[in-house]
């Protein structure tokens, strides 16, 4: 993985702006209305390549395909693993959900948010047979257009970003949880490796880290929730083994949802978990007014030797517009903690569907006007 040698490098968490048209057809296959699958990959071959060609006009150095093959990461077991069937019981979606403590001190945001952006229910899934991965034509068609789409750019290096190995459903198959657990974690892994052997960086998306604590409620103690912690970064590296460690970045976030966030876990009480997971890179959300403040846990925090750290420097959490002068300052302070040629300048979380699209672009070309200007302070 290419560190930032004599300047600051960029790239994102991965999710950017679909089309209209894309965006349309995604929508009415979550909603499970028919969508004609053949006119939506076709969709998707063209529409590649205008998002790495548009990203590299905005000074992107790490790219990807913007998950363009990807209806939501939070569609994935419905997608690309099998054992897996719809119960009679719904999935409130968005707002609508009552599973975190945050929804619970903030209910009337919550339910205005509901009623302005909607959140229909879907069947909740239940493990009812061997978790097998599934979705290797899918992962194939995502490698072969991001493949096409590389071609004749400018850009230092490609990523694909995957789910980390979740629990996506209630286990009614495995004799305990723990099975389950890494049945689903070595499903995970036939993807992992397929990226890895196509020749791009993979980035493991795993919100479940530090977000999970949110959604005990009662809470934890955060010693109980610790140990839940530390057996999902073993859940990881098991889903990770055999894949070099300079092959992987690591991305965590608070669900990134607009809200709140009161009861989202510090940085602080997480970190030397995230830092156990084998990985080169480490992203983690430092832009959002939430945890910006958070560059100070490196201050007593050592970033391992030979590794890198990703904090976002713009956020997914506002259609504000950051200044290059506010990137830049981000970036320096983390440079300063951790080493310049150890910091590639990111986003908190993906842009796409988070932010308007004209603001998602621009806060990438902010984003690589901050780093060219952090550059110049750094190296002069």
């Amino acid at each position: 993985m290419k560190r930032s040698d004599g300047r600051i490098l960029t790239s994102h968490a991965g999710s950017l702006p679909r089309p209209p048209d894309l965006l349309e057809m995604n929508r009415a296959k979550q909603a499970g209305q028919p969508v004609d699958e053949v006119a939506r990959g076709a969709r998707i071959r063209a529409a590649v390549p205008e998002v790495v060609a548009k990203q590299v006009e905005a000074g992107v150095d790490i790219v990807n395909d913007g998950e363009y093959g990807k209806t939501s990461f939070l569609n994935y077991v419905r997608d690309r693993l099998g054992g897996f069937e719809a119960t009679d019981r719904q999935e409130q979606m968005g707002a609508a959900r009552d599973d975190r403590r945050d929804r619970a001190a903030f209910q009337d945001f919550y339910r205005d948010e509901l009623i302005s952006r909607g959140g229909a229910p879907r069947p909740l899934l239940a493990c009812t047979g061997p978790v097998t991965y599934t979705g290797h034509d899918l992962l194939q068609a995502d490698v072969d257009n991001f493949k096409a789409a590389l071609q004749g750019q400018t850009y230092e290096e490609a990523y694909l970003p995957a789910l980390g190995p979740m629990y996506g459903g209630e286990n009614q198959y495995y004799a305990t949880q723990e099975e389950y657990n890494v049945a689903v974690a070595d499903a995970m892994a036939v993807e992992y490796h397929a990226i890895v052997d196509a020749g791009f960086v993979l980035q493991v998306d795993d919100p479940a880290l530090p977000s999970y604590w949110d959604a005990y409620i009662p809470a934890l103690s955060l010693e109980e929730y610790r140990k839940v912690a530390a057996r999902r970064v073993e859940l990881v590296n098991h889903a990770l083994r055999g894949i070099p460690e300079h092959r992987v970045r690591y991305h965590i976030c608070w669900g990134s949802w607009h809200g709140p966030h009161s009861t989202d876990l510090p940085l602080d009480d997480i970190v030397d978990l995230m830092l156990q997971v084998k990985a080169q890179c480490y992203s983690i959300e430092a832009a959002n007014v939430r945890h910006e403040h958070e560059w100070r846990v490196w201050r007593d925090v050592k970033l391992p030797e030979g590794k890198l750290l990703m904090p976002g420097v713009v956020s997914h959490a506002t259609n504000v517009l950051e200044h290059p002068r506010v990137v830049a300052d981000r970036i320096e302070r983390y440079a300063e903690l951790v080493g310049r040629e150890n910091v590639i300048a990111g986003t908190d979380c993906g842009l796409g569907g988070r932010v308007h699209p004209q603001i998602a672009w621009a806060k990438l070309k902010a984003l690589s006007e901050g780093a060219a200007l952090a550059t110049k302070e750094l190296w002069e």
